[in-house]
């Protein structure tokens, strides 16, 4: 059964063995949406971060993300470690994120699609760049 999880910032949505993150601009046009390169990698504002591992955790709390572990026979997708952008305040990360359509990458999507499974992941590396407090350029 699908589940509709509601933050400030992401609206959560789980169907199957996936979730969807839709991104709720703090102020209308702001053009800062997440930045989706369909199967290989998303970028975000930095200043999105903490809410993003926020709605992150939140997923790890739902039964359908657990289930959809128990059932994953592959392995968990490897996420690279966040990387800065000091020219555009974006921090990026590579891995399995996709889109419902073709998009070029370097422009803002509203919503992104992960497996369930790989989850755990990216809010690991997220929770890290965090905490080591990565924004300095070439961190």
């Amino acid at each position: 059964m699908p589940t509709l999880t509601e933050l400030p910032q992401w609206t959560i949505r789980t169907s199957g063995d996936e979730v969807t993150f839709t991104h709720v601009p703090a102020e209308r046009g702001s053009g800062g949406g997440p930045r989706v390169w369909s199967g290989r990698g998303l970028g975000l504002r930095e200043g999105d971060l903490p809410a993003f591992g926020k709605a992150l955790g939140e997923v790890m709390k739902l039964p359908a993300y657990w289930r959809a572990r128990a059932r994953s026979a592959r392995p968990e997708a490897d996420w690279s470690p966040p990387r800065r952008d000091p020219g555009d305040g974006f921090v990026y990360v590579t891995g399995p994120c996709r889109l419902a359509r073709d998009h070029a990458g370097y422009e803002p999507v509203a919503s992104f699609t992960l497996e369930l499974a790989d989850v755990r992941g990216l809010r690991v590396r997220i929770a890290a760049h965090l905490h080591l407090g990565r924004s300095a350029p070439g961190a």
